[in-house]
């Protein structure tokens, strides 16, 4: 990257040189023939009102003026005097352009270019009060002839600047180039100074792009390891019961509660692969997002009934209120939020506590779910973690109770895709209230 662009900012550079050249070269010339025929006409002028050459056949004249040559043409177009060669024998010089001219308007002026001798001749015709005209000119370099001149020094010059180009180039390359090199090699420096303004949204955007694979990386290990840790505890129960059962270590009654135990566990292996391969489809959008008219009433009330017989196993009572009110979200994910938010409060709850399922609305018209417990409630420092995945506040009950610590997990996945917003109110103790707010 660095030589391509330390290349194009040298054949620019060159272009840039060559243009400078030929341009100055063609102004310094443009100047240069204006000057000169600007002499001319002055010159021209001036002999005229001398009145030298008004009698053409008796012309006394000698120049003062070096490489001026000075023509007096008849009104038949022959040469009557010259200051260089012999009028005699000069041919006729009606049909040369300025002469022409000035027979016609009284002035003429014209540039012949003669490459034997690399210069261009210059002429300035006017008008005598005789009828004949008087014509000076004079030779000045051509343009080829000027560039060909100043070859030596515009070599230099350009060397010069090329030399110049190179090494601000490398410069300018390197200030371009070390922001990205540096980020390159320290992706995780938050400070990278010597950016500037154009390229710091796309350092930032790559700073923020890195340190979003590196925490997923970093959730995805933490992931897998909780996930192993956790299926290694009921399959290590399953195996050592079924084990002492195999070689017949265990008694008729201890068949019967190793029994219960390995389907206890496997009943828990079960509900953590289900809960484990559901967090996994929501992680990658693989559920159809396919939204409908929802009365939350009706599945609040559908999953009230159907955790009443949990509800009653943990001595819990479970109640719902509200009324009747619609949303347009996926059925099945609202279904498993109100699910996952109604066992988890039956689960955390105490002995003779109560859950409290409302539906309503806010002042302002959004639908809202809540889900209110009288159990063990959350302290301030476990309340900004309880929505991570494999995340306990009290351990030793999740396993009692059979909770795999993804539940919330997945309520917070789904209150994402459905634009709604969760709020969390829990003291410790007391009890938890989660209230969940949509949008439509």
């Amino acid at each position: 990257m660095k030589k391509k662009i330390n290349s194009h900012f040298i054949m620019l550079t060159m272009v840039a040189i060559l243009v400078t050249i030929l341009l100055s070269t063609f102004i310094s010339y443009t100047v240069l023939k204006s000057e000169v025929m600007e002499d001319l006409e002055s010159y021209a002028h001036a002999l005229k009102e001398t009145s030298t050459f008004n009698d053409t056949e008796n012309i006394n004249y000698n120049p003062n003026v070096d490489n001026l040559r000075i023509t007096v043409v008849r009104e038949d177009g022959s040469v009557a005097f010259d200051t260089i060669a012999d009028a005699e024998h000069m041919e006729n010089h009606l049909k040369r352009e300025e002469i022409k001219d000035a027979f016609k308007t009284g002035t003429g002026k014209s540039i012949r270019n003669s490459r034997t001798i690399g210069k261009n001749s210059f002429y300035y015709a006017i008008k005598l009060n005789n009828g004949g005209v008087l014509r000076v000119s004079k030779e000045a370099s051509s343009m080829t002839s000027v560039f060909m001149s100043s070859l030596p020094v515009i070599l230099v010059v350009a060397i010069c600047l090329i030399a110049l180009c190179i090494i601000f180039s490398h410069i300018l390359t390197k200030s371009i180039i070390s922001p990205i090199e540096e980020l390159a090699t320290d992706l995780e420096n938050k400070d990278i100074h010597n950016v500037y303004k154009e390229l710091r949204p796309f350092v930032s955007m790559i700073q923020k792009q890195h340190n979003d694979i590196i925490k997923t990386s970093q959730l995805r290990q933490e992931f897998t390891a909780n996930v192993s840790h956790e299926l290694k505890t009921p399959l290590t129960a399953i195996s050592g019961y079924a084990e002492l059962m195999e070689n017949g270590m265990a008694t008729d009654e201890d068949m019967v509660r190793f029994s219960g135990e390995i389907h206890r566990n496997a009943k828990r292996l079960l509900t953590l692969i289900n809960d484990i391969i559901r967090l996994s489809e929501l992680d990658s959008s693989a559920i159809e997002d396919t939204c409908e008219d929802i009365d939350l009433y009706v599945l609040a009330d559908n999953c009230v009934s159907m955790l009443t017989v949990n509800a009653e196993k943990h001595d819990v009572s479970i109640d719902l209120s509200g009324e009747h009110n619609h949303i347009n979200a996926n059925k099945e994910m609202i279904n498993e939020l109100i699910y996952n938010l109604c066992d988890n409060a039956i689960r955390y709850n105490n002995k003779g506590g109560s859950v409290f399922v409302t539906v309503g609305k806010e002042d302002d018209g959004k639908v809202f779910l809540e889900v209110k417990d009288t159990g063990i409630g959350i302290s301030e420092s476990n309340q900004k973690r309880i929505f991570e995945r494999f995340y306990r506040v009290d351990k030793s009950r999740s396993k009692s109770t059979g909770g795999t610590g993804l539940g919330l997990a997945i309520v917070k996945h789904i209150v994402s895709q459905s634009h709604a917003v969760l709020q969390l109110d829990s003291e410790l103790g007391k009890g938890t209230t989660i209230r969940v707010i949509f949008n439509n």
